[in-house]
């Protein structure tokens, strides 16, 4: 299962990213987060339902720090999970 994420909220600038990789990455998801230009945190993730479930849940709770008001969810086609790799976070420096 393939699903797209759009978390809304105080997210950026609060490590919120570095959250999300290491929750992904300890469920065994593959994917990325990235920041969007309006604020928000954007997440594919690939994975059984199960577990991206979980991911959802802790995007919900949030970082220490964040502050999310919403948590936007999209399922994708299985066939655009087949690139994804092991879960990064784009656009880091």
């Amino acid at each position: 299962m393939v699903l797209h994420f759009l978390v809304k909220g105080r997210v950026q600038g609060v490590g919120f990213r570095w959250f999300v990789q290491r929750e992904a990455a300890e469920l065994g998801l593959r994917g990325w987060v990235r920041n969007t230009d309006r604020g928000h945190v954007e997440i594919v993730a690939a994975g059984e339902a199960d577990l991206l479930a979980e991911l959802k849940a802790a995007l919900r709770k949030g970082s220490r720090g964040s502050r999310v008001d919403a948590v936007l969810e999209d399922e994708l086609l299985e066939s655009e999970g087949a690139q994804l790799g092991a879960f990064e976070i784009e656009g880091a420096w």
